[in-house]
Order: C-alpha cells, then sequence, then structure tokens
C-alpha cells in the first residue's frame, strides 16, 4: 500500500497521512534556497550531575565517548565528552545535584517541563547491537530495538536519570533530503513548508559592524588563555 500523499503547501514538504510498508512518494528541492546562518550541529547539551565520577565511567568508559575538556575549581566541574566531530554532551558538577527520578521516554506529562530524551545517532545497525549488549553486560536497563520506520532506536538511562536513545538511520529514508508532515492536522505554521520563513520575524536593519563587535570573558576562557592583565 503506497501512502496517501495530501496537500503540498510549498513543494517541500511530502504530507503524508497514511504510512505502511515503505513509501516513496513525490519530492521536490525547492530551488535557490539559501540559509543565512549554517548550523554545524549541536556545539554541546549542557547537562547536569552530582556525581563526575560515575558520569565519566558511564559516558567515557560504557558508551565510548572521549572526555576532551575538563573545567574546573573548588564547588564547580565542567566536563565534554566528544559524541562526534562537531558535537558535544557536558555536565557541570554541582554539590547536592541529584538525579532526576526516570521518567519514561516520550510519555506525556502536564505541567512545567521542557526536556523529555535525547537521542544519539550511530553509524550502523551493527553498532547500535554493540551498544545494547555493553549497556546490558554492564547490569544497567536497556530497551529491547524499536522500528521507527525511519531509524532503529534503543532506549536507556544515564546514571543522572537522564532518559537517552541511540537511533540507526534506515538506509531508505533520508529526512534531510525529503522532508514529511505525517501529522494529520498540522499546525498553521508547519503548512508553510519546511524551509524557514524569514519574514515572520522582523529582520535586523543595523547588523554590528566588525569594529563595534565585542567579545567579552566567560567561565572557561581564563583556563584556555590564561588571566588577562587589565
Amino acid at each position: 500500500m503506497m501512502p496517501q500523499t495530501g496537500k503540498q503547501p510549498r513543494d517541500n514538504y511530502i504530507i503524508i497521512h497514511e504510512v505502511s510498508g515503505v513509501g516513496s512518494g513525490q519530492y521536490k528541492n525547492p530551488a535557490g534556497t539559501d540559509r543565512v546562518i549554517r548550523y554545524t550541529g549541536i556545539n554541546h547539551l549542557a547537562m547536569v550531575t552530582g556525581n563526575m565520577e560515575g558520569t565519566i565511567l558511564f559516558w567515557r568508559d560504557l558508551l565510548g565517548m572521549r572526555l576532551i575538556a575538563g573545567l574546573g575549581e573548588p564547588g564547580y566541574r565542567h566536563y565534554f565528552f566528544e559524541i562526534s566531530a562537531n558535537d558535544m554532551i557536558a555536565f557541570f558538577e554541582w554539590p547536592g545535584a541529584e538525579p532526576v527520578e526516570e521518567k519514561e521516554h516520550g510519555r506525556k506529562v502536564a505541567g512545567p517541563i521542557a526536556f523529555d530524551h535525547v537521542s544519539f545517532g550511530v553509524g550502523s545497525e551493527d553498532e547500535l547491537w554493540t551498544l545494547k549488549d555493553r549497556i546490558e553486560a554492564a547490569g544497567l536497563w536497556v530497551s529491547e530495538v524499536i522500528d521507527h520506520g525511519f531509524i532503529h532506536s534503543i532506549y536507556a538511562f544515564d546514571p543522572n536519570g537522564i532518559p537517552i536513545e541511540f537511533s540507526w538511520y534506515v538506509k531508505e529514508f533520508d529526512l534531510h533530503r525529503e522532508p514529511r508532515m505525517l501529522d494529520a492536522a498540522p499546525s498553521p505554521a508547519a503548512l508553510e513548508g519546511s524551509e524557514p520563513n524569514e519574514a515572520s520575524w522582523p529582520g535586523s536593519s543595523t547588523p554590528t559592524p566588525r569594529s563595534l563587535r565585542r567579545v567579552y570573558p566567560g567561565q572557561g576562557s581564563g583556563f584556555f588563555f590564561g588571566t588577562k592583565k587589565k
């Protein structure tokens, strides 16, 4: 059964209301689209721990992410683990910080909330299974491999209670090349398409000239460059 394709407001979504099996659909790449800002990935996610030792043992030694930077002074640590060549996950260690209560990934809750889980991509299906085996061998909970159509995933928790997912892209789908909207009732903004609509926000009429650009020291600058004399 082929996907049922609906309205395409700006010719840059495939809007699908029903999917069965592997769908193909028609895709038209927007012509002449230049992004004002080119993002290179997630520089770093900043999390919190009260136990940096256990955090290092999990993220570096079990998951295999290199510890590539560590800032610290009495009562404060900030360590960075390498996810990929462009992406990191970092942890503040704060005295008295405690693990959060584990919440099932994707389970709906009411009230103030901003974060559900974070997913890390892996390079192959074999690596996904290797991660699952390693986490199980450590005596920690890990889910079965779940098929989400465009990715296969496993779910787990880090020692701080952070819900984490590991995902392998199924080769038949590339959402970056072929965006898809599977919501049967998309929000009005979503119906405008996948490409940024810069007209939604006022543009800057006075860009900051290079001569007026100032960068101020923050935490970590002294560790890398030394303390500058006033």
